[in-house]
Parts: C-alpha cells; structure tokens; sequence
C-alpha cells in the first residue's frame, strides 16, 4: 500500500471516529442519566468524559492531517447519539449495556486500524495515542460486558 492509501484510510478512520465519539458521548450522556444504580452511573459518566476527550484528540489529528469532519456525518451521529440517549430513559437497562459494549469493541478495532496506518506513514505520536484510545476503549467493553453478564 503507497503512502497516500495510508493517509487516505487514516483520514477516513478518523472522521468516523470523530464523529462517532459524537454520538457515544450523547448516548452515554442519556445512558448515564437514566440510570438509578449510582456506581453505574458514575462509571457511565467517567466513559462519557473520556469519549469527549477521545473526541478532541481525533479532532486535533484531523486537523494536523489537513482534513476536516464529514458534516453529513456529524449530524447524522448528532441525531444517532441524542436519540440512543433519549431512549435509555424507556427502553430499560439491559439493551443500552448491552449495545455499548458491542459498540465499544468496534471502537478498539477502529483505533487499531488506524494506529497501523499511522505508524506506516511514520506517525509514531499518532500511533502511541491511537493505541492508547483502543485501550481505553477496550475498558469500556469490559465494563459493558461485564455489568450485563449473568442478566441474559
């Protein structure tokens, strides 16, 4: 693969990441504030924080690659992420777990793949920290999982 295929499916990687951290930290938001279990909830709340954070650092690459968020992408996973939030509040606590875990591992890959492309375009700062969000992301799938284990 030439450098400029690299680039190009960094880019791509990182605009639906971007915008996808959009949608999770409305979702979470809903998520959290739904819940009555108060560890749960503030776990949900820590996840919420770190895709936002997660958000602003995708955002910051984007910008250093001189590429810009899809804006059709970024309403489209602004409407996604209010409305997975407002239906937390009726559909009960198993689906939302359950969901976001499944999310949250497609996530780890996302961030993965993207460290690959970035450590063949020699973007090692991009590539330590894009792994380091898999890895967080992979917590937020363990947590999931775990919370709905045994509530089949």
């Amino acid at each position: 693969m030439r450098a400029g295929d690299h680039h190009q499916q960094l880019t791509h990687i990182l605009q639906r990441a971007y915008s996808g951290e959009l949608a999770a930290g409305f979702a979470y938001r809903g998520h959290w504030k739904s819940l009555k279990d108060s560890i749960e909830r503030e776990r949900i709340r820590q996840i919420e924080n770190e895709e936002w954070v997660h958000r602003e650092r995708v955002g910051l690459m984007l910008d250093s690659l001189i590429a810009k968020p899809s804006k059709k992408l970024e309403l489209k996973m602004r409407m996604i992420g209010l409305s997975v939030g407002a239906a937390c509040h009726v559909i009960g606590w198993f689906l939302p777990m359950y969901f976001a875990g499944r999310l949250e591992s497609g996530n780890v890959h996302e961030y993965e793949s993207a460290a690959f492309h970035a450590g063949e375009l020699g973007l090692s700062e991009f590539q330590s920290e894009l792994l380091v969000m898999a890895r967080v992301e992979r917590e937020h799938e363990l947590f999931f999982m775990s919370v709905v284990s045994g509530h089949a």
